[in-house]
């Protein structure tokens, strides 16, 4: 399986863009899948530049309904005319950090005859799965981390039920993608368990204290290699790689092979 970071809040080369926000190629045996499309079009520049044609992808998967994984869509559809896209029934609630800041979806979007809803529990191959957040056991607390949903009008912490996570199989190995792991990476990591997990850690705004600490030798105590970044904050993962053995960071035009 191949993956490709088509963008990604840094770059490993001056010629890649780089923003706020995440999209990957996952190639395995026999589909090419776009993993979100970041806030804007640059995957999609990214890409060009990187002598990929989107044009053979055979489907894409939002993770989650924010901007930054998002706001890609449409010059999705719009340079790919036939893949149909994922996404979690709950994708188009409203969004918010804090209260004034709207990180949604474009609504614009909605309704797309593209647009897949997810089961709780997918099928898109016998070795793809589409997995919703409703299920997954959540041991370890939620932190919201300032990040509301609008709810009849009224903001309320979001639990983050929009979230899915994309889980592939593939010669003897389980390869699990989260976009940002807003319902906490350790809970996502004890639910799933997988020998690979690529994604956001959502730790960006957290301390280099104990708790981060604590949460670095959980997540090394599966036999687990993890690939992060975006969200999970730089200092972050070089506080935690201290503890981890299996701990990489990927950036903006990496590609590497599981």
């Amino acid at each position: 399986m191949k993956i490709t970071v088509l963008t990604e809040n840094t770059s490993s080369s001056p010629h890649i863009g780089a923003e706020h926000g995440l999209s990957l190629l996952v190639e395995t045996g026999d589909k090419s899948i776009l993993f979100d499309t970041g806030q804007s079009d640059r995957f999609f520049e990214n890409a060009r530049k990187l002598g990929i044609s989107l044009d053979s992808v055979d489907f894409a998967v939002i993770s989650h309904g924010h901007y930054d994984h998002t706001g890609g869509i449409g010059k999705f559809l719009k340079e790919n005319t036939e893949a149909p896209v994922y996404l979690n029934p709950l994708a188009f609630g409203e969004y918010y950090n804090g209260t004034e800041k709207y990180i949604g979806m474009e609504t614009s979007l909605c309704g797309n005859p593209r647009f897949i809803l997810t089961d709780m529990v997918h099928h898109i191959s016998p070795h793809i799965t589409l997995y919703r957040a409703e299920d997954a056991p959540t041991p370890f607390a939620i932190n919201s981390g300032g990040l509301n949903k609008k709810s009849k009008g009224v903001f309320v912490p979001d639990t983050f039920l929009h979230e899915q996570y994309l889980l592939i199989e593939e010669k003897g190995r389980r390869v699990l993608f989260s976009g940002c792991s807003h319902r906490g990476i350790m809970n996502i990591a004890a639910a799933f368990k997988p020998d690979v997990l690529i994604g956001g850690f959502h730790l960006s705004k957290y301390p280099l204290d104990d708790d981060l600490k604590s949460a670095a030798e959980y997540l090394d105590s599966f036999q687990t290699d993890f690939y992060t970044c975006h969200c999970t904050g730089e200092e972050q993962f070089e506080f935690m790689s201290q503890y981890m053995k299996n701990l990489h960071y990927i950036r903006s035009g990496d590609s590497f092979t599981i």
